[in-house]
């Protein structure tokens, strides 16, 4: 196993989740902060990572997908209220990809949503501070409802093999389970809820832990289940969700995005008889049209040897037109591929621009996304 990092090298102030041991045993080299807690961000190659999650499986810690719980008897007119996609017909035991939109249409953040009983549910975040945001909601909305954090961390497992791992531990029927629906179910006596879901545009199971104190037992028996199969530690994978065209929080969008620009338009119903923050903003953004659209780009120039760490400029010409968000060198295409927010004229497919990465001016061209798998075939095998 790899040396771990200098463990007095962390910050008393930023949390670690239950696996936190277990993945330093394991071998993770870096970890960065994502909703105040230490997520690994390496176990050594990430081309490796890549190959190991689409080909075998990859066991990845992603406690700092917290959870924000609501219950009560209103929850379900207050969930509703956070998002602007439509949940009348979201049965119990069903998950859904939403947006939570403020006042004036930004995307706060972009969760899965879970439905664990008609008036109990859980958002298992990306990286910002929904519970303060949900809180205070619940502090003026007058409706009788319970908003808190619950002790639950996810870990994913990831990746072709992960329904025969999940099978070993969970038997048979678990192959039953749909995908993006859930199951409350328990190991070895340990507490959980798991999911078909997950961040990777991989077939995979998201395994949400009910018990802290058990994390680095759960995390050890599913290394132990996965052996035969070839499971490693992972962490989630830039390539891969950038192939499947998967937004990321706080670098393809974030407070001053709306659903609009983003090409997400089916996650926003306008016409529904329920209220929820942002509707009128909304419904003006979609009268007036938006400036700016999210696009897949085709970028030339030698291969990307990491992803980008802060946004690349776009150029029609000599004129700046957008921003790269995300880039990464594709080893399955052969090719570097990107997300780009840029004038809406110019997201046509096809359609030439440019872009630097500070070293090398590089050619691009808008292209369809995803890049790979557009049908999502291999999530919902």
């Amino acid at each position: 196993m790899t040396t771990a990092p200098d463990p007095t090298t962390f910050d008393l102030r930023i949390r670690k989740s239950p696996y936190f041991p277990a993945t330093q045993r394991w071998g993770a080299q870096a970890y960065s902060v994502y909703n105040h807690m230490y997520i690994p961000r390496s176990f050594g190659d990430p081309v490796q990572n890549f190959w190991n999650l689409t080909e075998r499986a990859i066991l990845c810690d992603v406690a700092v997908e917290r959870q924000v719980e609501i219950t009560g008897p209103d929850a379900a007119e207050f969930t509703q209220l956070l998002t602007p996609r439509n949940l009348s017909k979201l049965n119990v035991g069903q998950c859904k990809y939403v947006f939570l939109t403020n006042q004036y249409g930004g995307v706060i953040n972009d969760p899965i949503l879970l439905r664990l009983d008609e008036n109990h549910f859980w958002l298992s975040l990306a990286d910002s501070d929904v519970l303060l945001w949900a809180q205070g909601l619940a502090a003026y909305a007058g409706l009788d409802v319970s908003v808190g954090e619950p002790d639950v961390s996810p870990l994913q497992l990831q990746g072709p093999k992960s329904l025969e791992i999940m099978k070993d531990l969970f038997g048979e029927d678990i192959e039953e389970l749909r995908y993006f629906w859930l199951r409350e179910t328990e190991l070895d006596g340990i507490p959980l809820v798991v999911s078909r879901t997950g961040w990777s545009s991989e077939r995979g199971y998201e395994i949400y832990l009910r018990d802290g104190s058990r994390g680095e037992e759960l995390w050890e028996r599913i290394m132990a289940a996965g052996k035969p199969y070839g499971l490693a530690p992972g962490h989630t994978c830039t390539i891969r969700r950038l192939e499947g065209a998967m937004l990321s929080y706080q670098a393809d969008m974030d407070l001053g995005t709306n659903p609009y620009e983003l090409g997400m338009d089916r996650l926003v119903d306008l016409e529904m008889d329920a209220d929820f923050v942002g509707k009128a903003a909304l419904k003006r953004i979609r009268e007036e049209g938006v400036s700016r659209k999210l696009v897949g780009l085709d970028v030339g120039g030698p291969a990307l040897t990491s992803p980008n760490t802060e946004p690349w400029p776009v150029f029609d010409g000599e004129r700046r037109v957008g921003c790269i968000t995300s880039a990464v060198h594709s080893p399955r295409l052969g090719q570097n591929i990107a997300l780009a927010l840029v004038a809406t004229e110019l997201s046509e497919e096809g359609t030439p621009l440019a872009t630097t990465d500070g070293t090398h001016h590089r050619p691009a061209k808008v292209v369809p996304k995803p890049f790979f798998d557009p049908k999502k075939t291999r999530a919902m095998a």
